[in-house]
């Protein structure tokens, strides 16, 4: 798994292959809330000056208190992704890691690129004393896999009586808050979590790790000095302290609309999240070949050829697009 992975988004690959201006294709390949919240007023000392401690201990605080009263004070990272391809370091020489599959491929390809070996597990069972890091992605991407707090809670408990670490990727968990371990002690959980997919401003690279205060001290310190910027650490701070309640509801209505429109045209729903859902049908490919003709674009996945993945339209008139494009296709 050397080469690149397969993500969502890349519009302007498919409005190159399929035609029209990305303005007016209808992106449902990402997981991603489609109607982010409107934006504070950011003082002109967050773009001019390099964010000082202040401004990044008020944003830490702020996700303290959202992600469940974490125990432990969250660290603002440059989005996940860049705390992922860091994680190899805390693997020792000789260990191997296991990965919780299927799941989002950075994870395997991040440990594979540094010689590490990966073990892709379908049960938790198969973790083995040789593994030194475990992955689990809750909810998972893409079929929403969803393993209990409790049950997490005391995997950590067990693997780290092994000296072994768990990584918990959180990026879909903001609906479902009862279900995090955020607010988990055991000195080798890892819990990530994203900002930009429930506030819907992935754009600003923006993620978090709540961890013991050793392990954030190692990230802090491979990341470097500011490594998340002023404008981020401000709407972090405004957004988290604000009531997310009216996100969560229209995330919620989205994802009902979205259900209702899958059912409609005979889709089988194989599982999914709040923000998205993966449909498992012989004819995906062709599915969505036809809508990309649409300018409408969903989710592949190379590995399961049946499966595709719909995020959320941004409103009704995107439900009906999607509906009539779905009837149109030939069975």
């Amino acid at each position: 798994m050397s080469g690149p992975i397969q993500h969502g988004g890349g519009l302007a690959a498919a409005a190159a292959q399929y035609g029209g201006r990305i303005e007016d294709w209808l992106d449902l390949s990402t997981g991603i809330n489609p109607c982010p919240p409107g934006l504070p007023d950011i003082p002109m000392r967050a773009w001019h000056r390099l964010p000082d401690r202040e401004r990044d201990m008020a944003a830490r605080e702020a996700a303290r208190t959202y992600y469940t009263s974490a125990a432990r004070l969250p660290l603002p990272v440059p989005g996940t992704q860049s705390v992922i391809q860091l994680l190899p370091r805390l693997v020792p020489a000789g260990g191997r890691v296991a990965v919780l599959t299927p799941t989002y491929g950075e994870y395997e390809r991040a440990f594979t690129l540094a010689g590490i070996s990966v073990d892709a597990i379908a049960d938790l069972g198969e973790i083995g004393p040789a593994h030194s890091l475990v992955v689990v992605v809750n909810p998972n991407n893409p079929d929403g896999r969803l393993l209990g707090r409790d049950a997490l809670q005391a995997l950590a408990s067990d693997l780290g009586s092994r000296g072994c670490l768990l990584v918990v990727d959180e990026a879909f968990g903001d609906t479902e808050p009862e279900q995090s371990v955020a607010a988990g002690t055991a000195s080798n959980l890892i819990v990530f979590r994203s900002f930009g997919k429930f506030f819907g401003l992935a754009g600003i690279r923006l993620g978090f790790v709540i961890a013991d205060e050793s392990l954030t001290r190692q990230f802090a310190d491979w990341l470097g000095p500011w490594a998340v910027s002023g404008p981020a650490l401000v709407l972090a701070q405004h957004l988290m302290s604000s009531d997310t309640s009216v996100i969560r509801d229209q995330i919620r209505q989205r994802s009902q609309a979205l259900g209702r429109v899958l059912s409609k045209a005979g889709l089988t729903v194989r599982g999914g999240t709040d923000l998205f859902q993966l449909v498992e049908d012989r004819a995906a490919g062709a599915l969505h070949a036809h809508l990309c003709s649409r300018h409408i674009l969903t989710r592949r996945f190379d590995y399961r050829p049946d499966w595709l993945r719909f995020g959320l339209a941004p409103d009704p008139a995107g439900d009906s697009r999607l509906g009539a494009a779905l009837k149109s296709f030939p069975r």
